[in-house]
């Protein structure tokens, strides 16, 4: 077996509040890994779907950096994260006593451990059920009035206190609020999420 212990891309990192989806407005430390292959050509982080060219860190080197900035939640994010197996860097981070939430599509094979699983499903890769079937937020990006019914199709695959979020696609937000809204109060076990982070021009 390999001795060598895992290196991460880190295309950034960074202490914020957590602006979207259940824990809006908690504290956070994010990890936004570098590479994607599902490429959304709504995405808002491009620059992060190369995986080369961005600093290789180990899981003890980010750990001592969240630690250093006091937070108590990490937030690994992408890029699309689950491209890599997060098992070593999940197990360093717990055993440290942080909290890890994960932000992915689901569109790789389950790894880590996770104290909060947010899957935002994608139309260009699906989600695996390993990652719906452990889900505890759902988040649909609905960027055409279309995507709300593909939003409902995740339903069976998923626990039944999944948290479920629709996000209007940030360009197209003021086009597409009516149908959110007109959706929200037609099925009220979905809730409004929106990128406040962006309107508050945070990380």
């Amino acid at each position: 077996m390999s001795s060598i212990l895992p290196r991460w891309p880190v295309m950034e990192q960074y202490l914020t509040i957590q602006g979207e989806g259940a824990n809006s407005g908690r504290p956070a430390y994010f990890i936004r890994l570098a590479g994607c292959d599902v490429g959304c050509v709504w995405c808002d982080v491009k620059e992060s779907w190369p995986s080369s060219g961005f600093p290789q860190k180990s899981s003890s080197e980010l750990c001592a950096e969240v630690l250093q900035s006091g937070a108590k939640n990490v937030v690994i994010t992408g890029g699309e994260p689950s491209m890599y197996n997060l098992d070593d860097l999940c197990s360093t981070l717990k055993s440290a006593g942080l909290l890890v939430w994960i932000e992915t599509s689901g569109s790789h094979p389950f790894s880590g451990s996770w104290d909060w699983i947010c899957v935002s499903p994608k139309k260009f890769k699906a989600p695996l059920k390993d990652w719906l079937s452990k889900a505890n937020e759902l988040k649909a990006v609905i960027y055409h009035p279309s995507d709300l019914l593909w939003a409902q199709s995740f339903l069976p695959d998923l626990p039944q206190n999944c948290s479920l979020y629709v996000q209007p696609e940030w360009d197209r937000r003021q086009k597409i609020f009516p149908d959110i809204l007109r959706f929200i109060h037609a099925n009220p076990q979905w809730r409004l999420s929106l990128q406040t982070h962006k309107y508050l021009g945070i990380p």
